[in-house]
């Protein structure tokens, strides 16, 4: 099938659409961003006042736009690039690109880019802060304080000493192990796709981890293999003392298999920023358990995470008006599309 002529990037100035509703604007993109995007291209912003979840909303708002800055809550569908021939481009302000058609953006022509892991310290910093709060109750207290109640006095558990396994030996979990282990805890990791140099934290198997650990935090990838990972048989080799926290996706997780755990006392209790509730959020029916500390998925939600991925795309959107393929591009032989439009005369 012969392409469409295409109108091209006025001067090298793509039009853009981000797509952000203004809670993710002002979370995970802001005014610093926008304003150094605008010296790349002709900028218009999503003024619908909600998440384009919609393929045809989307396609509605972004109209003739080159490229997509896309926020993590925007799906782009095969209907997107079907609807927009003057789509080049769709770059994503985060590293998971599971919802965006990829096979589909490169049957159109349409280059896809990703964001770089900037949360890695935001997600370490909440972590520690949920291995506390479990091992001192400090929101149990709070919570009761609150509510006028005073609450009981229960002995917590010292975080030196304590072993902390971690699954999925990514940049997280490396950095939380650093972590762990300048609190003097004792670190054992599971990841069979990394090699842990001698000098390194312990590697150990799956079920080994589980049964030697008194802090399992799930870091591992979201994967077709990883889906399901912790479930009934995973949560029956942990010990009753032990707490499970979730920082990667809620996908991995089996949430009955967890509730049940908790209800029959086969862990101590649990901390999630993730779960399967929109936008990866923790499931409301776990999420208000008293043995459950849950967050709503903000691990990476810091300024500094937030503008390390903003200007991600920024410098995307600049390397593709300069006539350059952008870091992060996933599938840059498909970009038929954005190649042609280099061709054409007024193009820089």
């Amino acid at each position: 099938m012969t392409e469409p002529d295409l109108p091209r990037m006025r001067a090298g100035r793509p039009i853009v659409f981000l797509t952000h509703s203004p809670d993710m604007f002002a979370n995970f993109y802001g005014d610093r961003a926008l304003a150094a995007l605008r010296e790349h291209a002709d900028v218009r912003v999503n003024t619908t006042g909600t998440v384009l979840a919609d393929p045809a909303a989307l396609v509605r708002a972004a109209g003739d736009a080159h490229i997509l800055v896309a926020d993590r809550s925007t799906p782009i569908a095969a209907a997107v690039f079907d609807a927009m021939p003057n789509l080049l481009a769709a770059c994503r302000v985060a590293v998971d690109i599971s919802t965006i058609d990829v096979p589909a953006a490169s049957r159109a022509g349409v280059l896809v880019t990703r964001a770089t892991p900037g949360f890695v310290t935001a997600v370490c910093e909440l972590a520690l802060g949920l291995l506390v709060d479990l091992a001192r109750g400090v929101s149990t207290s709070v919570a009761a304080y609150r509510r006028g109640a005073a609450p009981p006095l229960v002995r917590g558990r010292q975080l030196a000493g304590a072993t902390l396994g971690i699954v999925g030996y990514g940049a997280i979990g490396r950095r939380l192990a650093e972590l762990g282990a300048a609190l003097g805890m004792k670190v054992i990791i599971c990841d069979p796709y990394q090699t842990i140099a001698p000098g390194g934290p312990r590697q150990t198997g799956f079920e080994t981890l589980l049964n030697d650990a008194d802090y399992v935090v799930c870091l591992a990838l979201s994967t077709p293999d990883t889906a399901g990972l912790f479930g009934a048989a995973a949560f029956r080799a942990m010990r009753s003392d032990a707490y499970f926290i979730n920082l990667s996706r809620g996908e991995l997780v089996d949430e009955q298999a967890l509730a049940a755990a908790l209800d029959d006392g086969q862990l101590a209790g649990a901390a999630m920023d993730v779960g399967r509730a929109q936008d990866q959020r923790p499931s409301p029916s776990l999420a208000a358990r008293a043995d459950v500390i849950a967050t709503p998925h903000i691990g990476g939600l810091t300024l500094e995470a937030a503008e390390h991925q903003a200007f991600d795309t920024v410098q995307q959107v600049a390397a593709l008006a300069a006539g350059r393929v952008p870091d992060g591009a996933v599938n840059a032989e498909a970009a038929t599309k954005w190649q042609k439009n280099l061709s054409c005369p007024d193009s820089p």
